[in-house]
């Protein structure tokens, strides 16, 4: 059951458009369950033609993947366009528009489009990008919908260190300390029409109610928040909220409006590969610890687990680490042995000691993997 801020559920229903697709950004940091978000709303969107853009930081394209193999018919996978290793926010022109334009010749067209932005993308100039002529005359933007992980804002990883900012301001007031994190959040929050809380599950009652009250206090007025475990939303509650965001603008600050280009040198992400796996059931507690001792943010990626026919998804994000298989192996993968390799995405701010990082992955997927090369032999 999904509540409102004032506690009881919202009313169903998807209201219909005024003759342009309605298009949903879905905004939200890193590990947030934007994914999951939108696997349950394409599953409860009632056959609808749902076209899906995925954008993600970095040059492997994880959670496109994962919305490729989900199997839904309102979904097909040529509706799942992946824009990978960049973030949307600053490849408008380069990336965004050409998609959209390709959508929009489709014959039928989708009746509805979502967006994935990445983990690090600031929502508004991609709102922005709905004024052009080529796309305003036949999309509106239905609503921004900004994900938040209660978990991790339970434990303060988006604000900055305060006592360690008011120290160093009174050494030098004239110094900018706000956390990059910080300000990605706030931004994300102040584009939002909806505003969905996260993994609930993972806080206390108490807690949550602290969260709901803090974020309040952050939104602009109308703006609504649902609390939900898993992304387990109904797209009733998603689509058809009419916004037109792309002609409210003014009423969504950013940190970075007064900035001509927006761009990403606080973050950095990179790949690593490694050889399949014999059991993923230690797995996390030492990705857990790689994760800890080199702060990185984000972890995702796949890896092969010997004599399982099944992709293995890895996820991780702060301390957290699970893992799942998602569907068979195709058959170019399974021909190929190169493509049957782990691969995880590693996102943090910028100055990750790369070199250590990949050597300490690389030492985990190979002692999990220690027993997957005899049980190969054998």
């Amino acid at each position: 059951m999904q509540t409102g801020t004032d506690g009881k559920a919202m009313p169903g229903g998807v209201r219909p458009g005024h003759g342009k697709i309605g298009a949903t950004v879905v905004t939200g940091f890193l590990g947030a369950g934007k994914t999951t978000l939108i696997r349950n709303l394409i599953a409860t969107a009632g056959g609808r033609r749902i076209a899906l853009i995925i954008n993600e930081f970095g040059d492997l394209g994880v959670d496109g993947e994962i919305l490729k193999g989900c199997g839904d018919l309102g979904c097909p996978e040529e509706d799942v366009v992946e824009l990978a290793n960049g973030c949307i926010c600053c490849t408008v022109a380069d990336d965004f528009l050409p998609t959209m334009k390709m959508l929009l010749a489709r014959d039928p067209a989708p009746e509805h489009i979502v967006i994935e932005t990445s983990g690090l993308a600031l929502p508004k100039p991609l709102v922005k990008a709905f004024a052009w002529p080529e796309i305003r005359t036949r999309v509106t933007v239905d609503g921004v919908v900004t994900l938040v992980d209660a978990a991790a804002m339970a434990e303060g990883r988006f604000a900055a260190d305060e006592e360690a900012v008011a120290a160093q301001r009174g050494a030098d007031p004239a110094l900018d300390h706000d956390s990059p994190l910080e300000e990605l959040f706030e931004d994300q929050l102040a584009c939002a029409d909806l505003v969905i809380v996260n993994k609930t599950d993972l806080v206390d009652v108490a807690k949550l109610e602290e969260l709901r009250a803090e974020l309040s206090g952050r939104l602009r007025t109308g703006v609504r928040m649902l609390t939900v475990a898993n992304g387990a939303i109904d797209a009733a509650h998603l689509l058809g909220l009419e916004a037109a965001a792309e002609a409210d603008l003014a009423a969504r600050p950013s940190h970075h409006d007064d900035e001509p280009d927006h761009d990403h040198d606080d973050f950095e992400s990179f790949v690593v590969t490694g050889p399949a796996i014999a059991d993923p059931a230690p797995l996390d507690a030492a990705l857990a610890g790689v994760l800890a001792r080199h702060g990185i943010l984000r972890l995702k990626g796949f890896a092969a687990v010997a004599g399982k026919p099944m992709r293995l998804v890895v996820q991780a994000v702060g301390p957290r680490v699970q893992h799942h298989f998602d569907r068979p192996w195709n058959a170019a993968e399974r021909s190929a042995a190169a493509d049957r390799a782990s691969r995880l995405v590693v996102i943090g701010e910028t100055g990750l000691d790369r070199d250590a990082i990949a050597a300490d992955l690389q030492a985990v997927l190979a002692a999990c993997g220690a027993e997957a090369a005899a049980a190969a032999a054998g």
